[in-house]
């Protein structure tokens, strides 16, 4: 059993999972302790489950793999990944760590990650050589993203025209309030999964309102993190820094 696949499914088809494992009292859990107690209850019976997430070290030098599903928040299902292993493997905040979980103990509350099977979809003996993102070499953008999909999209023609996004740049959009910023994101973001779809995909939403994250999950091919206006300061630190770390 995997659980990336747990996370992707509904609440309507965690609780018929549940139903089927005779798991009692899973009616009004939420969807991270419903996950829980079908990892603890598939432990047990099939030995081995496997996990995926993107972790995230604290001070005290542990850490935790997060899901993006959650926008990063701390979760019954997260897995504990120890002190010793971040030293072993060089892992580092935004990492995407990928192995077999064990349940937890009696005086342990978090499912911890047993063996470490890939780093960033390599080998955890390769990925740890890798090149620190702040050692890179800066250079201009010299590779394209070609925005044009459809000719009656004026948009993303004018931008491929006027200011032109490459590989690698950071651009900034000014204008007044409703304008048409999201829009234009959003356009920008829809021809990059269709005119580039090897491109990873990740959009932040800080400060916004929830039915505008809702509106860009629906329209965007891609990842969609967010940390809406409800939630406080630190919160949307804690957001942009594993989105950036990640993308690094």
């Amino acid at each position: 059993m995997e659980l990336v696949d747990l996370k992707n499914k509904t609440i309507a088809d965690l609780l018929k999972i549940a139903e089927e494992m005779d798991i009692p009292g899973v009616s009004g859990l939420r969807k991270s302790e419903l996950i829980f107690k079908i990892m603890e209850n598939a432990t047990s019976s099939e030995g081995v489950i496997l996990a995926e997430g993107v972790l995230e070290i604290l001070e005290e030098g542990y850490g935790f793999l997060r899901s993006p599903d959650y926008n990063y928040l701390p979760g019954q299902d997260d897995i504990y990944v120890s002190p010793s292993q971040i030293k072993r493997f060089d892992l580092r905040t935004g990492d995407i760590i990928s192995g077999q979980v064990r349940p937890p103990k009696d005086n342990e509350r978090y499912f911890a990650l047993l063996k470490i099977e890939a780093v960033n979809y390599e080998g955890p003996d390769v990925a740890k050589h890798k090149t620190l993102f702040d050692n890179l070499t800066p250079l201009y953008p010299d590779d394209p993203y070609h925005l044009e999909v459809k000719a009656e999209e004026i948009t993303t023609r004018i931008i491929d025209l006027m200011c032109p996004i490459g590989k690698g740049q950071r651009a900034l959009i000014t204008s007044p309030p409703k304008a048409g910023k999201t829009i234009i994101l959003q356009k920008i973001a829809q021809s990059i999964s269709i005119n580039h779809p090897d491109t990873k995909l990740i959009v932040l939403l800080i400060d916004e309102r929830p039915e505008e994250v809702t509106d860009m999950k629906r329209s965007v091919n891609g990842e969609v993190v967010s940390s809406t206006f409800d939630e406080p300061a630190e919160r949307h630190v804690q957001v942009a820094k594993m989105v950036l770390e990640k993308s690094k």
